[in-house]
Parts: structure tokens; C-alpha cells; sequence
């Protein structure tokens, strides 16, 4: 037997080894995607509601080829559901730990819908900056 003839086998070869995915195709798909987002935000007058869920439908289908592609996510194991579930529930633990911050607001803000109506407000004498004929603080 030639040992020539014989080619070296690669110790990598096993665990590289994957189809190439199509970066051109992908690229492609995303930015028709970004044109089909921009052209439901040019609809006239859809309902909020739909034009969100549309938009952020569009949104995930587009973060899902950037890591399934790019990110080379497709071709991992079962190990990546390990690290991201951990990780979603942090994410989702601050969210709800600052939705009472930032996200729900203790108060209500009456006000009304008339502003001429309003007038200046004048600060009654002795409770503060009083104005001079000016409008300069004393």
C-alpha cells in the first residue's frame, strides 16, 4: 500500500462539519423583509394594534435569520437551549422588576383639553417668587 495515496484524515472534520449556508440568499430575505416593514408603515390608516403586530411580526421573523444564520445558531446542538432559557428569565425577571418604575405610573395626569380657557397662573402674594412689572422675580 502507497502511504501517498492514502489522504490524512482531519481530527476537526466531525465536528465542523455542516452545510455552508447561503449568506447572499439571507441577506436577500432580510432585506425584503425590511422593505415589507417599511411598506406596512406606509398603509393609510391601519389600526395601531395590527400595524405593531405586524411590524414586530416582521421584526422577530428578521432576528430569527440573524441568528440562525449568521449567529450559526441553526447548526448548534441542544446546548444553546441551556444558556438562553436562564437567560430569558433574567430578562423577564427585570422587566417586571422595573415595570412599576417605568412601565405603570402611580398617578394620572388630568389635564385639560382647552388651554385658552387656562390663563396665566399668578402666584398669590407672600407664597413665593413674586413678578415685578417686568416679569423679573423679586
Amino acid at each position: 500500500m502507497n502511504p501517498s495515496s492514502q489522504a490524512p484524515a482531519k481530527p476537526q472534520a466531525a465536528a465542523d462539519d455542516h452545510p455552508h449556508a447561503n449568506y447572499l440568499a439571507v441577506f436577500g430575505a432580510l432585506c425584503a423583509l425590511t422593505l415589507v416593514s417599511v411598506g406596512f408603515d406606509l398603509l393609510p390608516n391601519p389600526p395601531k394594534l395590527v400595524l405593531a403586530a405586524l411590524v414586530f411580526g416582521v421584526a422577530t421573523a428578521k432576528a430569527y435569520c440573524v441568528m440562525a444564520w449568521f449567529m450559526h445558531l441553526k447548526f448548534e446542538g441542544a446546548w444553546k437551549y441551556i444558556v438562553l432559557v436562564p437567560t430569558s428569565l433574567l430578562g423577564l425577571g427585570l422587566v417586571l422588576a422595573l415595570l412599576p418604575d417605568i412601565g405603570i405610573h402611580y398617578y394620572t395626569v388630568e389635564a385639560d383639553s382647552d388651554v385658552t380657557a387656562v390663563g396665566p397662573v399668578e402666584n398669590p402674594p407672600g407664597t413665593g417668587v413674586e413678578l415685578n412689572e417686568t416679569g423679573a422675580g423679586e
